[in-house]
């Protein structure tokens, strides 16, 4: 699931007992938060909490600010079996991937403005009536002979 807040994208890979909730993610963040690389969100008595880590790899953070200490967080500083989730943002090349993505996506609402639909019935042309017209002609006059043949008033008995 990914979430945007002004030009951060965010992609939930932890979500505890269904924790995230956008409005109240969006309500809480603040842009200090903006330099971390994961950002967790834990409830305690009802309020929501946000803490941002980095990567493993940024050696010139604190031990217990990398991605590594998490885990050891929630179990410290979180209150017992709280709901909490994790936040993962989305580096500069994921984002214009991922907004070159949606240019190519087709709003639903707007998908038929630019299509032009051409009627399926196709209008006959001169010569197509004249054919039609004549065929029919020809049928009228093949019924009207097969109606003006004599019937013949044999009986059984003239053939035996």
């Amino acid at each position: 699931m990914l979430t945007k807040i002004e030009n951060n994208y965010f992609e939930v890979i932890k979500d505890d007992q269904k924790s995230f909730n956008e409005e109240q993610f969006t309500s809480r963040y603040s842009e200090i938060l903006d330099k971390y690389d994961f950002i967790v969100g834990d409830f305690g008595y009802e309020q929501l909490r946000l803490k941002g880590f980095y990567h493993d790899s940024n050696k010139k953070s604190d031990a217990n600010k990398r991605f590594s200490a998490i885990q050891d967080y929630i179990l410290e500083y979180c209150n017992f079996g709280c709901k909490y989730f994790v936040l993962r943002r989305l580096s500069k090349s994921e984002i214009s991937k991922l907004t070159a993505e949606e240019a190519t996506f087709i709003d639903e609402e707007h998908k038929l403005e630019d299509v032009k639909i051409e009627p399926t019935i196709q209008q006959n042309t001169k010569q197509e009536q004249q054919n039609k017209q004549q065929e029919a002609e020809t049928v009228e006059i093949e019924e009207d002979a097969i109606e003006e043949q004599p019937t013949s008033k044999n009986t059984l008995k003239d053939y035996l």
